[in-house]
């Protein structure tokens, strides 16, 4: 693995305890599939005050990526590498028995827990963990919060289920099976990392790990939480599109002379209207929209009594944090949601999955408690990665990175993005993405991007296209040569290759078959 790490951050051995007046305590929030505009400090009509507080407060960058997809993106925030070095590069489904597809974080690389630990931090974690393969925690591995860094722990291991019952959940080491009619695993979510908080001893600085499932997709919420949000989605996707586009472009967010792209679905030479839909789809997909937006209000609301935990703690001056998703919004499940999810990723193109900007941009804020160590509403542009989240956290904290651990020198893929906190540029670098060999790289303003290894390479010119509408391949044959040879060299590297070109269930049952004892789900 070809890794880097910015110079400030000191290689040196673990720490001893530390005092909470020197080192912050540090948040990082972290949601699943939601949207690059759903947020209201990103556009959205989506009502989030507590997180647009933490937005408008602090810095809001616009380039930042993910992974395209939940457990990989989950395996470069807690590790500071790219998934596949890892052993997360594609999903817990299964165990491949390759070392890029192990289907969980391997043991040799720290987690971003078990670094603040061995500087003296207590370890939190609430929510969803979705880095141990299904069925099977494999020793001596044990990738699972409790046994990875985390003092408490909350959460379903898994990465899919129900708000209501959802399945392997966990209180620490023990099984929940029991459910009270009143039980919703957001609000669960929320609780246990208030009663973290509040049993915290001050003595010592806090890290917590708010893994929220929500959004996900509009799975369930309260009936009453999904009806104060049905009348503003009336409208119709078109109105709202545009209604976002002019809001993010209001905020600073994209330059003012930009237009607004085609929907994704156009691609398909086939652009629906709101008056295309039938009246049966339209209330679909009103229904669905609201309970999305209700069950990111209800998250909101849980941020939210989270952060009042801590100033009544009298912590809240003291901490950092970051708020990201893991992923662009989710196509999956047919047409509607399909529409559903290219106003979430306005003004980007595709969605989860796929490499392109709708998959792989994610908000991303990042605030001090104590507003005097603000930019207050900051917009940053800097490119980053959700691979920077650990080293950043290392120098903002003022952690000693452990250089050895358990017997391999470790390095990160990523860099600190403190420097373009203070508006400075952030070293000259390129990105990689791969998921189920949809991929693509970005080097300077050029991206070179392919749907999956069965699709032909494009090629972007990010500086006049961010939207990724116009395909440049033909017209520079020899800048995709050397950037696919580039993104080659790369997935030799980490290691992505062989790709695999099964589908979902065919990719499972052929290597369950080469691991008999992953009998499936928990």
């Amino acid at each position: 693995m070809k890794c880097s790490l910015l110079t400030s951050i000191a290689l040196a051995s673990v720490g001893q305890a530390v005092a909470t007046n020197q080192h912050p305590n540090v948040v990082v929030i972290l949601c699943d599939d939601m949207g690059y505009s759903d947020l209201g400090c990103y556009g959205g009509e989506v009502k989030t005050p507590h997180i647009d507080a933490l937005g408008f407060q602090g810095t809001r960058f616009t380039q930042f990526k993910n992974t395209g997809r939940s457990c990989p993106t989950r395996a470069a925030l807690v590790t500071g590498c790219y998934q596949h070095a890892v052993g997360m590069g594609w999903m817990t489904a299964v165990d491949e028995h390759r070392p890029g597809y192990r289907g969980q974080i391997v043991e040799d690389i720290p987690t971003i827990a078990e670094v603040f630990k061995a500087n003296g931090y207590d370890t939190y974690m609430s929510g969803k963990w979705h880095l141990t393969a299904d069925g099977a925690v494999l020793e001596p591995n044990g990738s699972v919060p409790f046994k990875r860094g985390f003092d408490k722990y909350y959460g379903a291991l898994v990465g899919g289920g129900g708000y209501y019952k959802p399945r392997a959940l966990y209180d620490n080491e023990q099984l929940v099976t029991e459910f009270n009619e009143d039980y919703y695993y957001t609000t669960a979510i929320t609780n246990n990392a208030v009663s973290f908080i509040n049993d915290h001893s001050a003595d010592n600085p806090l890290f917590m790990y708010l893994a929220h499932y929500a959004p996900h997709l509009p799975l369930e919420a309260p009936q009453e939480r999904i009806d104060k949000c049905k009348d503003r989605y009336r409208v119709g996707f078109d109105v709202l599109r545009e209604q976002r586009f002019n809001r993010m472009k209001e905020l600073g967010l994209i330059d003012a002379n930009m237009t607004l792209p085609m929907f994704e679905v156009e691609f398909n030479n086939n652009r629906p209207t709101w008056e295309s839909l039938t009246d049966k789809q339209r209330e679909n997909w009103i229904n669905d929209m609201a309970t999305y937006a209700a069950m990111i209000e209800m998250m909101d609301d849980g941020i939210g009594e989270v952060i009042d935990a801590l100033k009544e703690k009298g912590m809240y001056e003291n901490t950092i944090f970051m708020f990201l998703s893991d992923n662009g919004a989710t196509s999956e499940s047919g047409y509607i949601k399909q529409i559903m999810a290219d106003l979430s990723n306005t003004p980007y193109r595709s969605y989860k999955k796929w490499v392109f900007q709708g998959g792989t941009s994610t908000p991303f804020i990042l605030t001090y408690g104590d507003q005097t160590k603000n930019n207050a509403g900051a917009i940053n542009r800097e490119v980053a990665h959700v691979i920077d989240i650990l080293p950043t956290c290392v120098e903002l904290a003022s952690l000693d990175f452990p250089e050895e651990f358990r017997g391999r020198k470790t390095e990160l893929d990523g860099i600190s993005i403190a420097p373009a906190l203070e508006n400075k540029s952030l070293p000259e670098r390129n990105l990689y993405f791969e998921h189920e060999s949809s991929s693509a790289i970005i080097s300077d303003n050029w991206k070179l991007v392919r749907m999956d290894a069965l699709h032909p390479w494009e090629l972007i010119n990010l500086a006049t296209d961010p939207f990724e509408q116009n395909d440049l391949s033909t017209q520079y044959p020899e800048k995709v040569k050397e950037l696919e040879a580039m993104w080659t060299t790369w997935g030799e590297s980490q290691p992505v290759f062989p790709l695999e070109y099964r589908g979902w269930g065919d990719r499972i049952k052929h290597y369950k078959s080469l691991n008999p004892e992953q009998k499936g789900d928990y």
